[in-house]
């Protein structure tokens, strides 16, 4: 073994070496944390701001050009930072591994559709539809 290479000679051979993907996940989990702080402020502060107010304000509110791109991107960065946090909670914690495979699928097809409905219906209302 080389001085410095950690792993076993039947590592190599069954070709069990780093993953080279957990640092972009790792990284695009920090990077949406890190969106998430101000989009979340704004959010609430949106929301706040919607309290007591009739549907016709409400509808003009949200279909403002800047709240419309606000709240797209909370949603973007949000369900990024729920499927990332949840495919590593998966991936830690479900040994087998056709569950696992069902679970990470399920994540994925479940935080699309939530970022899409959520997307979809904040442009309605942008555009007015």
């Amino acid at each position: 073994m080389a001085v410095g290479n950690m792993s076993t000679p039947l590592k190599h051979v069954r070709g069990l070496g780093p993953a080279k993907s957990g640092t972009g996940h790792f990284w695009r989990q920090r990077l949406t944390a890190v969106a998430n702080v101000p989009l979340t402020i704004a959010f609430v502060l949106i929301v706040v701001a919607l309290l007591g107010r009739n549907h016709a304000a409400v509808m003009q509110i949200l279909g403002s050009p800047l709240v419309a791109v606000i709240m797209l991107l909370f949603i973007a960065s949000v369900t990024t930072h729920m499927r990332i946090g949840m495919q590593v909670i998966i991936e830690d914690y479900v040994q087998d591994e056709g569950s696992k495979l069902i679970l990470l699928m399920a994540n994925t097809f479940f935080t699309v559709a939530v970022g899409l409905a959520s997307g979809f219906a904040i442009l309605m209302l942008s555009f007015k539809v």
